[in-house]
């Protein structure tokens, strides 16, 4: 009778214990993904800027990161004299908490911090947005994936404007 009773006990709380069990969430990364992987990248619609580089996104620190490394190709760069063509820089990608929106912090090799928040506007556009309250200009960085090539934005919108300027444009295909 004992047994009966530990059994039945047993049997009832299963589905308890089930309920509390660890969920496996979902990828946070899963809406911007189709930037993962290396990119090459090469102005365009800016005649005073030739640069070449490339770009890798990757996941970082067991996945709860995603980064983007960027390389310039400084031989194969032309610009005017205030163009950095040794630019390099790092972006972090990460979400506060599961389920919360992606952010971004972004680092160059000239001192420039930009925060973002990210938002997928179509499953293959990427568009990220820093604060407007901040002083000075605002910035707008824009991935777009049309078919094996990648398009890139970086914009800025300068205080009391509604029209952003592309300061670089680029594209190119994966690596």
């Amino acid at each position: 009778m004992k047994l009966l009773a530990w059994v039945a006990g047993l049997m009832l709380a299963l589905p308890v214990v089930a309920q509390n069990a660890p969920q496996q969430h979902s990828d946070p990364f899963q809406p911007i993904s189709f930037l993962m992987g290396s990119w090459e990248a090469r102005t365009m619609n800016n005649p005073s800027v030739t640069a070449v580089g490339a770009y890798t996104f990757q996941a970082e620190l067991n996945g709860h990161v995603m980064a983007r490394h960027s390389i310039a190709d400084a031989a194969r760069c032309k610009g005017p004299a205030d163009f950095n063509c040794e630019h390099g820089d790092l972006l972090y990608i990460y979400a506060d908490a599961t389920g919360q929106p992606l952010h971004a912090i972004y680092f160059d090799n000239e001192g420039h911090v930009i925060k973002y928040q990210i938002s997928t506007p179509t499953p293959t556009t990427a568009v990220f947005l820093s604060d407007s309250s901040q002083p000075g200009p605002q910035f707008r960085l824009v991935y777009e994936r049309k078919g094996d090539t990648m398009f890139g934005k970086f914009q800025m919108r300068m205080p009391g404007q509604s029209v952003w300027k592309s300061y670089l444009e680029w594209s190119g295909k994966k690596i």
